[in-house]
């Protein structure tokens, strides 16, 4: 049953703009100048800035200052350390090939005796030859052998590390999503049909990749109930079994998805892969104010606390067989939002990223996330980034990206901003501060280029924080003190 413009309004004079959501992030000043801001409680006074910002560190939000890496890679905070994991054209697989390049979405999974398993998704578009280090062509798990992408499994131990491919023939493989059964979905940001780009096949497709089960990845199989579009993101509500899918995709702008899986359809390993090409049901959303008038796109959204009522309108053609499916829709049908990026399911609900707006928002800013409560039907702003007016110098973060929910309270978001390129922390309070910076420059001298970061997730003991540099492809195990982030 819909949720009515009438329903969500009477709700929304009960409950008042801020619907209350236990656990949740909180907001961040949408000031370029408040967006490095951090708790002074531990500030003594007369303090330099240097140890004011440690003493902060210490006593307060955030792990202090970024240091400066010797090797010129990571920057982290003091005590902090990481392990290099994997470096496209330096590590090699198992079969002997070396790693794929532009490591894009990741997730952890516990291996056998003690190791960590890790799914890593590689964003290579178009053909193969157009890339030094594609996706190897593994025996039986080939979709399409003229695509470049595709994801490897990592396995992590102590003194150990080893690399296999998990899916290969798949294109511009992006951000993702785990399952609360254990396996990867990954999914393509294209739309490339067969014929097109040298591809054989149609691609924008979500593929399951199972990190513990090899034999379970062979013929791979597109899960087409789910769309074909340009996929980033999926998160699946374990006690409802919706799906939740952004889409990375302007002209006109992208939308999110739910799709709700057919009666009787049980999830589990491998079951996605079973279903019929039209199975259940795939809707867009459609956002209402608490006036109950329509929003066209999320960039609309201003001000912290913005809430918004959630309808979902079903997709005509899901496999976009003449239409993208973003075009299906007129004017007045859907939501639109700039860049919907990564998402991350906690707090009960799924965080979205919409990266940034310019055009589009009567207040340009560099990144929104939002959250989507499915038991109240409503979509909040929780983090929103003003404009970055000096994105070569340190300090402002901007274009959040991949993200993930912290055990240690609030969100850890990756930079896919301009200039420095940061892994920061937003606490439940509204405060952010940095984790790492990329400090590889992949430019020259006089114009200095930082890659994103990607693939931002925790070990499933906490203990670890995985990320990754798309370009070159390094994966990277970053540890040290963490802490339960103040309120």
């Amino acid at each position: 049953m819909s949720l009515t413009r009438r329903d969500f309004t009477r709700t929304s004079a009960i409950t008042g703009a801020g619907v209350a959501l236990a656990g949740s992030v909180g907001a961040l000043a949408s000031a370029p100048g408040a967006l490095a801001a951090t708790d002074d409680a531990g500030t003594a006074a007369g303090t330099g800035a240097a140890d004011g910002a440690a003493a902060r560190g210490r006593h307060g939000v955030g792990y202090g200052p970024l240091i400066a890496d010797p090797a010129g890679l990571l920057a982290l905070p003091e005590d902090f350390t990481y392990r290099v994991i994997t470096y496209s054209g330096r590590t090699r697989l198992e079969s002997g090939e070396f790693t794929p390049s532009n490591h894009d979405g990741t997730a952890t999974f516990e291996g056998p005796r003690g190791a960590t398993l890790l799914v890593n998704n590689h964003e290579l578009a178009g053909p193969r030859a157009a890339w030094p280090h594609p996706v190897p062509l593994a025996e039986g798990l080939v979709y399409d052998p003229a695509a470049a992408g595709g994801c490897t499994v990592v396995e992590v131990r102590r003194d150990h590390v080893g690399e296999w491919v998990g899916i290969a023939g798949t294109a511009t493989n992006c951000a993702g999503g785990s399952t609360p059964w254990g396996t990867w979905l990954t999914c393509e940001e294209t739309e490339d049909k067969a014929g097109r780009n040298g591809m054989t096949k149609d691609h924008g497709y979500v593929f399951e990749v199972d990190p513990a089960d090899r034999r379970a990845n062979r013929d791979p199989r597109p899960v087409k109930a789910l769309g074909r579009y340009a996929h980033e993101a999926v998160v699946v509500d374990p006690g409802r079994g919706h799906l939740y899918l952004t889409e990375d995709a302007s002209g006109p702008n992208g939308l999110l998805y739910r799709w709700t899986p057919p009666e009787g359809f049980r999830h589990g390993r491998g079951k996605l892969r079973t279903l019929a090409d039209d199975a259940g049901l795939l809707q867009a959303f459609k956002c209402f104010d608490s006036g109950g008038t329509f929003v066209d796109d999320l960039s609309r959204a201003t001000r912290i606390g913005t809430v918004y009522g959630v309808d979902w309108v079903d997709v005509p053609d899901r496999d976009a067989r003449a239409v993208s499916v973003r075009k299906q829709f007129s004017t007045g049908q859907v939501t639109r939002a700039r860049k919907l990026e990564g998402m991350w399911w906690g707090d009960g609900g799924a965080y979205v990223v919409s990266s940034y707006a310019r055009e589009e928002s009567p207040v340009p800013h560099d990144g929104q996330v939002w959250f989507y409560d499915p038991k109240r039907r409503t979509l909040t702003l929780k983090v929103l980034l003003g404009v970055d007016p000096d994105p070569a110098q340190d300090g402002v973060f901007d274009g959040p990206d991949n993200i993930t929910v912290s055990p240690y309270g609030g969100l850890v978001i990756a930079e896919d901003g301009e200039g420095v390129q940061h892994l920061f922390g937003a606490t439940e309070s509204g405060l952010t501060y940095p984790i790492a910076r990329n400090e590889l420059n992949i430019g020259t001298a006089k114009e200095r280029e930082y890659s994103e970061f990607t693939g931002v997730t925790f070990s499933p003991d906490g203990r670890t924080l995985y990320a990754n540099i798309q370009t070159p492809g390094i994966m990277l195990a970053i540890t040290g003190p963490w802490k339960r982030q103040r309120r």
